[in-house]
This record gives C-alpha cells, structure tokens and sequence, in this order.
C-alpha cells in the first residue's frame, strides 16, 4: 500500500483514541503489590498516550507494571503487511509483535463485511492489512542506534521496518534503559522530535529520506538515575516520571504472602520477622519487591536438594537468605 494511505489509516486507529478506566487500571495492576501514590500517577500517564519514564532502584517491578500497561490496552489494530514508498517495499507485519486475530463472528444479514469492518474500526475490508492485537513491542540492552532505522536486506530487496514502526498504535517498552550497546544520549537525541510531532523520519539506503507515524505509548524502564541519562530538555518531552519505590513493610508482607500461595508454601509472619531482622536491619540490605520471590525460589530449590517439603522453618529461610545475599565481608 503507498505511504499516505499507511499514515491515513494509522492516524484512524491510533494508541490516542485508547483509554483506560481507573476500574481498569485498577484490574490490569491488581496481581501487583502499589501504592496508591503510583496508581494514580499511571492513570493520567495511560491515557495520555505520550510517554512514560519508570525509574528507581532494581526490583521494584518496573518491567511488570510496564507489561501490565501494555496489556490492558487491548483492542485490535490493522497493520499492513507491507508498505510502498516510491518503489521501495517496507516491511511492516512482524509475527513477533503482531499476533493475529480472527474476525469475532459474521456482520448481519444486510451488513457487508466491508460495512462492519468500518463501523468498528473505520478501517474497510482489506486484504493488505493484518487484523492483529495492540503489539507490544519490548528491547533492552540489545537495543541499538541501526536498529531504530530501515534495515534493507540486498538479497530480497525490501526493508525491515525498525521497532519503532511494528509498535505503531501500540505501546513501545525500552527495559533497562541505559544499559543498551548505544549511548543513552544517542537513543535519546534520536527520539527528540519524533516524540515532539509524533512523526519519525527514515533513510532509504539511496538517501531519500521520508516520514512515517510515531505513535506508540513509549514507556521507558530504569534502575539508573533520571539526570544522569538524560538533560532536561530530553526529560521535558517525556511528559510522565514516575518513581517506582521500595516496598513498606506492610507492602513486603503482602508480596510475601501472594508468593507463598503461588509456591504453595505455607505462610508464616516469623519468616518475614527473621528476614527483616538478620538481613535488612542487621545489615543494611534495602528491601525489594523482588526478594520474596527470589527467596521462595531458593527455599524450594533447597527443599528439593534435602528431599524435604517446602516449608519456612528458620532453618530453610537463612539458607535461602544465605544462598541469595551477599556476605557483608564481599559487599563493596
């Protein structure tokens, strides 16, 4: 299909026109253990359809609260499987990010399928598109300055379409930020306009240079601090910042107890009361919301190594403790 119709019909189904409800946001976050504070600064960020800047320390769950976004979006989206421009062939349906989806039964007798397709999604019955959900597309360190371009293979003469394309009307999830191969301010100045207009420029590799959509819920992840990525006229255009924390006691405690159901492990208060006091006062060792399911891991791995059953005993619990910090006299 030729580059204006692929703009015409993305700006139809864009990621603006999906929102979420609190009930929803709500649903969608429920198997994790937030605060109110960060629910309701996600509400506003969801809906904005802009960008998204999760940061704080490792473990918090960053990545899952940004999974978690991208899958209560739902909704379906029609991708093209190619697109043309001036005789050149751009690649777009990716079966790594675009997972398709049948038609939800037939139109009614005096609705044609071309009718019903338009009604729903303003998109007519086409052949070149792919009826796919909202793609969700997520890199981390892998990610690199050429992969956010054209790619051209010599062999089949087309181009790949970079990430940024594939997670059009869908949400864009750059994890460990700052930790790529390409220096974070390179990626950075590389998304200054597109996230500004909403439109992304590509380089055929004669040189022709042309414009596609950018628009995607772009939610980066970062266990590293903000201003150390990033100057401030970067950290302006990203319109959300949301600072993920440690985990309260009463907040542990529940983690806790929701891994121990999924482990099927009984619950005990005293383990938590024995982490806390040998390990987090005694030590100095921050809690993180990742630990109580690292820890179980390690229980039940060492349960299974003694042919015994998985149980907080005090035993078991500092021999998982043991196995997953790291001794004082080693730590710098």
């Amino acid at each position: 299909m030729p580059l204006w119709q692929y703009r015409e019909r993305m700006e139809i189904q864009s990621i603006q026109h999906a929102h979420v409800t609190e009930q929803v946001l709500r649903n969608g976050l429920s198997h994790l253990v937030l605060n109110e504070d960060l629910i309701d600064a996600l509400g506003p960020a969801v809906n904005s359809a802009k960008s998204l800047f999760l940061y704080g320390h490792p473990g918090n769950g960053k990545t899952a609260i940004a999974e978690a976004i991208a899958g209560m979006l739902g909704g379906i989206v029609y991708v093209p499987y190619a697109v043309d421009i001036d005789g050149q062939v751009m690649l777009v349906y990716d079966p790594i990010y675009h997972s398709p989806v049948q038609d939800e039964g037939e139109p009614g007798a005096t609705e044609t399928l071309e009718d019903a397709l338009w009604r729903r999604t303003g998109i007519g019955y086409d052949r070149r598109f792919a009826r796919v959900q909202r793609p969700v597309v997520l890199t981390g360190g892998e990610l690199s300055l050429e992969q956010l371009d054209l790619r051209y293979d010599p062999f089949a003469k087309v181009y790949q379409a970079p990430f940024q394309v594939k997670a059009n009307g869908g949400v864009l999830i750059i994890d460990d930020f700052g930790r790529q191969r390409a220096a974070p301010r390179d990626l950075l100045n590389r998304w200054i306009v597109p996230l500004e207009k909403r439109m992304d420029f590509l380089t055929l590799h004669t040189g022709g240079k042309f414009p596609v959509p950018f628009d995607s819920l772009l939610i980066f992840a970062t266990n590293l601090e903000p201003q150390s990525l990033a100057e401030e006229a970067f950290l302006r255009r990203i319109h959300y910042k949301v600072h993920v924390v440690d985990p309260t006691r009463e907040q542990y405690e529940e983690i806790f107890r929701r891994c121990c159901a999924t482990a099927g492990v009984a619950y005990h208060p005293a383990a938590v009361e024995q982490v806390y006091r040998h390990y987090y006062d005694e030590r100095s060792i921050p809690p993180r919301s990742c630990h109580p399911r690292d820890l179980l891991g390690h229980l039940v791995d060492m349960a299974k190594y003694l042919g015994a059953q998985p149980k907080l005993n005090e035993e078991l619990v500092e021999r998982a403790c043991r196995s997953y910090f790291l001794d004082p006299a080693n730590r710098n």
